[in-house]
């Protein structure tokens, strides 16, 4: 056991250094500082530098707030399986068909009028004058028969693809809830011009929806909210179509999203996943050191 010292003795004290001489000495300033002093930068210019950077300080300041790097990341830059084609876009394309109706019916709301006798007056002032109201308009309308082909497109390369298989079966289910969404929004759209076409294609399509088992005449009373189809009705047409439906479509795309993320795409049935590569049997690797010692000329193993 060490002998503890009787005394400890301190580190000897330093002089300390007179003002302004403390650390090391400083030099000559080289030559080029002499004869060209560098500018300092002028307050417009620090303000524009300061503008320069203000959107990469926004964007870090709501970052470490929200945590959103993670989660787009995932998203931007996770796996895809070998043999990805363009089947795989339409999920992309269905919700930016969405977006677009989103847009679009954002615009004709500001001008339309939920009435039966106005109705039919305001989409006519929307198409002939207000600017660019034809074209909006035409988007919206021609734009939801894409958005209900691309959706059932990609719920068929779903089924054949064979992704709604296991762990994958709640996104499928969600999937075909949006489906029944957006074959809703576009019966409900389809009333709000209010001309004869629309009345009694809506006319039509309330007494098939009467015809359904259970909750059919229900669903035709809801729908058409009284004994005949009127004002009412419009109305409750146009708020399910405005307000209802996009919402919960929202809602589900978000968790379609989520779910998507998470568990991945599937790779198409006619690409074989490849078997990983693992460790040969000790029994093998002995017989192959076996194999090599003869024929080297080594002596075998006992």
């Amino acid at each position: 056991m060490p002998k503890i010292p009787d005394k400890i003795v301190p580190a000897p004290l330093r002089k300390p250094a007179k003002p302004g001489a403390a650390g090391d000495p400083k030099g000559q300033a080289p030559q080029d500082l002499k004869t060209a002093p560098p500018e300092r930068p002028t307050h417009v210019q620090r303000l524009t530098e300061q503008a320069k950077e203000a959107p990469v300080d926004v964007l870090a300041w709501v970052d470490q707030r929200t945590g959103a790097t993670g989660f787009l990341t995932g998203m931007l830059y996770r796996k895809v399986p070998k043999g990805t084609n363009w089947f795989y876009t339409l999920g992309s394309a269905t919700l930016f068909a969405f977006i677009l109706q989103a847009v679009t019916g954002v615009f004709l709301a500001m001008f339309y009028t939920p009435s039966t006798t106005q109705a039919y007056a305001s989409i006519a002032h929307i198409n002939n004058e207000v600017p660019l109201g034809a074209l909006v308009h035409g988007m919206h309308k021609w734009g939801s028969s894409v958005m209900v082909i691309l959706i059932f497109l990609h719920m068929g390369r779903v089924f054949f693809f064979g992704a709604y298989k296991y762990p994958r079966e709640l996104n499928w289910v969600i999937g075909v809830v949006l489906l029944i969404l957006t074959m809703t929004m576009a019966f409900t759209g389809y009333l709000l011009p209010f001309d004869q076409r629309s009345f009694w294609a809506s006319v039509v399509g309330i007494n098939i929806n009467g015809t359904g088992p259970i909750i059919g005449p229900y669903l035709s009373d809801a729908l058409r909210a009284g004994p005949e189809l009127g004002a009412t009705t419009l109305s409750r047409f146009y708020a399910i179509h405005m307000l209802l439906l996009p919402g919960a479509i929202i809602a589900l795309i978000g968790a379609h999203l989520y779910l998507v993320v998470k568990l991945g795409t599937t790779a198409p049935p006619w690409v074989r996943a490849e078997k990983p590569k693992v460790a040969a049997p000790v029994a093998e690797l002995d017989a192959g050191v076996e194999r090599n010692g003869r024929g080297n000329g080594a002596a075998p193993r006992a």
